[in-house]
């Protein structure tokens, strides 16, 4: 049974992005603090990589879908079933081409075009 009353989303995959970044963001302050080049840039690195780090783990089921999960569902051991196909309003599964509805492509009106054709012509000629 889990300690706390609400879901806060502790998954495996918000907490090891989380440390990674953590010690990134310390490099990158140790790096302004020592005017060093070089260890900013490596934080910045490491931050990135946290941010990948926790896309790939929240793909593979270790995060969690945008909103309220069943209580059942709230261990840091519970893997996220939904997650292969997408979550819905997930930008992270979006970006990796899961769930959500995509909507057609957007084509210009067919009078769209003829007027814009006959104004071009109208002013050149």
């Amino acid at each position: 049974m889990s300690a706390h009353q609400y879901d806060e989303g502790h998954t495996v995959a918000g907490w090891t992005g989380f440390g990674i970044a953590t010690v990134g963001t310390a490099v990158l302050g140790l790096g302004v603090c020592l005017v060093s080049g070089a260890l900013i840039v490596g934080g910045l690195a490491v931050v990135g990589v946290s941010v990948l780090v926790t896309w790939a783990l929240h793909l593979s089921g270790w995060g969690k879908p945008p909103g309220r999960r069943p209580r059942e569902e709230w261990g840091m051991r519970v893997r996220d079933t939904s997650a292969r196909e997408g979550h819905a309003g997930c930008v992270g599964c979006r970006m990796a081409g899961r769930g959500g509805r995509r909507s057609p492509a957007v084509e210009p009106a067919v009078g769209v075009g003829a007027a814009a054709e006959a104004v071009s012509v109208e002013s050149v000629g």
